[in-house]
């Protein structure tokens, strides 16, 4: 049974934890608000615990100086005894309560920390290949990693800002009884002292925004390059992008160090604060032992609440300092969550037919039941849109917008760009919605795709592209994710996709383990990899988009035969020009301009001109490897 940390299911009306309520993305404020309210009962159980571990700084000074004046000055060691017994007992109360105080707020920091990454990844999987047409990567992994901890921190300086709230608040009531001068000095101190550095909070505010920005920007970029690596090896391009890493890292590490002197500042303004309330404190109270209205405990007792005084101060500034790192993190943490998938679920869903035939209005593709179809353009961008329709997936026709670009400006100037992006992101969504609310265009048995529940679609259609990746995990996750299959159709999968050298190289076989992204495999293998997962799901109709691009001829006309072989008596779209396929082929579709030109078997589509144009350098290079 698990209890720690506890299951958020935000995002996911239908999951199998109970569903929680999606945060509140109306404002940065309101936002943060929302997670700490989502664990109100353990901050104030930590607050309390705080303020009993603050107990000895509390009840100490006063109790110590009664006991001055009670024992020492006044002679009586039954006093003595009786105030240091007190002093004890206040002492190991604070010491059990400090160990429970690290324990709750270790766990709240925890649960707010976990918490932020579960959203982060149930929002990526609700919005699946949508949310990077709007947000950068670069910005959904900043979000899951440092902000997350922002809002993690957040928690536990709240319950120790309120713990030493409480331990201010009583002190101060302490010392009004005995001093209303001193008294005053020590309630006004924290408000007046913190209020001085507020103005620097705001330069604060916007450095660490800009250092946030950059960031996320290293970020995005360090994923696009590690993404491309081989294809930048390819060309040559290693030194280049690596320069402009360069120069970003060395932005967002200037944007770094002046937001640390910021805070540099705002911490010194605090401790010099908190030294000259310190020095005032002393002056006055030993003006009045002086005058002889303050006893030497009570003058003990004012020092020591003078020290203690330090420690509250220090954690309001802390506070104020956390406090704008989680709205800097809340602003971009809300234009992930705030997202919402286009798709929109039919009033009266109908039920899908992956044995009928499928129908592309924009292209006039018509791919029919039960056989093997290849599709040859001369331009695979054209084919990989067909495939995105094919699936129902929205076309890769926007750039993700930030939510705070480098743009060098502050101010008005900053709102005003900050509202640009909103607006453009929301024109985005607009967009996306307006597609997915429309008839899509492509039909499976006679049925508009619009017209059936989206997971249907999904388990009807499968698109296997050259965007499909691995994760990290074993072999066996890599082909059976949902753990379905006996250990006969797994390797059934491997060999028809030719991946049998994958399961050898691994020394623990099915339990052996793949780096992310399949780093320790060649760009075949990896292919090859993706290729037996397609085949091992299964699919009613299964679109594979230059399934064998990165393998050579002769594994690739084995895995043709063998697909072809697999697949005889299901739908089965293959996007290619290469030879090898297509002589495997029952059906052969040529699109132009993204519009369907010439059908037919590929023997006799060769006496058409723009075929055999599009075809006959693959078949220059077929015949090179014989």
């Amino acid at each position: 049974m698990q209890d720690f940390p506890p299951r958020t299911a935000t995002f996911f009306s239908g999951s199998d934890a109970a569903p929680s309520p999606d945060p509140d993305t109306r404002t940065p404020a309101a936002f943060l608000r929302w997670v700490l309210g989502q664990q109100k009962a353990l901050i104030a159980l930590s607050s309390l615990c705080y303020s009993l571990w603050f107990l000895p700084m509390t009840l100490g000074p006063w109790i110590f100086g009664r006991a001055v004046d009670d024992g020492i000055v006044g002679g009586s060691t039954a006093a003595l005894l009786g105030w240091a017994t007190l002093l004890l007992g206040v002492v190991l109360v604070g010491a059990v309560f400090g160990i429970v105080s690290h324990t709750l707020v270790v766990r709240t920091w925890l649960i707010g920390l976990y918490g932020a990454l579960e959203m982060v990844t149930r929002k990526v999987v609700q919005m699946g290949h949508v949310l990077p047409r709007r947000s950068p990567t670069g910005e959904v992994l900043s979000v899951a990693s440092s902000d997350s901890d922002e809002f993690g921190a957040l928690t536990e300086i709240l319950a120790r800002t309120v713990g030493q709230l409480v331990s201010y608040l009583t002190v101060a009531f302490i010392v009004l009884t005995m001093s209303w001068q001193l008294g005053l000095l020590t309630l006004v101190a924290a408000p007046v002292l913190v209020g001085a550095a507020l103005p620097l909070l705001r330069p604060l505010h916007r450095r660490q925004q800009l250092e946030r920005s950059r960031t996320s920007d290293l970020t995005s970029l360090a994923t696009d390059i590690v993404a491309g690596l081989r294809i930048l090896r390819g060309i040559g391009g290693e030194q280049t992008f690596g320069a402009n890493y360069d120069r970003q890292s060395q932005s967002a590490k200037e944007a770094g160090v002046a937001a640390g002197i910021w805070q540099a500042v705002v911490e010194a303004v605090g401790v010099l604060l908190s030294g000259i309330f310190l020095v005032a404190l002393v002056w006055l109270g030993t003006r009045q032992v002086e005058a002889g209205t303050l006893t030497v405990g009570e003058l003990i007792t004012f020092l020591g609440y003078g020290l203690f005084m330090v420690g509250p101060i220090r954690t309001f500034f802390e506070f104020a300092q956390k406090g704008v790192r989680s709205m800097v993190s809340a602003r971009k943490a809300i234009a992930i969550f705030e997202q919402r998938p286009p798709w929109r679920a039919p009033a009266e869903p109908v039920a899908l037919d992956g044995t009928g035939a499928l129908h592309d209005t924009t292209s006039g593709l018509t791919v029919q039941p039960g056989i093997l179809t290849v599709v040859v353009s001369a331009v695979p961008e054209q084919s990989s849109a067909l495939a995105d329709r094919l699936g129902r997936y929205l076309p890769a026709d926007t750039e993700p917008v930030p939510v705070d670009g480098d743009d060098g400006v502050r101010g008005r100037a900053a709102r005003r760009a900050r509202a640009e992006k909103a607006r453009e992101r929301a024109r985005i969504a607009a967009l996306d919605e307006e597609r997915a609310g429309h008839d899509w265009g492509v039909t499976l048995g006679g049925v508009d795709l619009a017209r059936a529940d989206l997971a249907d679609v999904r388990r009807q259609v499968l698109v296997s592209d050259t965007g499909s990746q691995l994760f990290a995990g074993t072999l066996q996750d890599a082909v059976d994710p949902h753990g379905r299959l006996t250990r006969e159709q797994a390797e059934h999968a491997l060999r028809v996709a030719n991946a049998e050298d994958v399961y050898d190289a691994l020394p623990e076989g099915w339990q052996g383990q793949l780096d992310e992204r399949g780093r320790g495999l060649s760009g075949g293998q990896r292919q090859r990899v993706v290729l037996a997962r397609a085949i091992a799901a299964d699919p009613p109709v299964l679109v594979l988009v230059e399934p064998t691009s990165a393998v050579d001829a002769h594994t690739e006309a084995r895995i043709a035969e063998r697909v072809a072989g697999t697949r005889r008596g299901r739908t089965t779209v293959v996007t290619t020009v290469s030879p090898l396929w297509l002589h495997h082929a029952d059906h052969v579709v040529l699109l132009h301009d993204g519009t369907v030109v010439a059908e037919g078997r590929h023997a006799d589509l060769l006496a058409v001109d723009d075929y055999r144009r599009v075809v006959a350098r693959a078949l220059d290079e077929e015949e090179a490897t014989r």
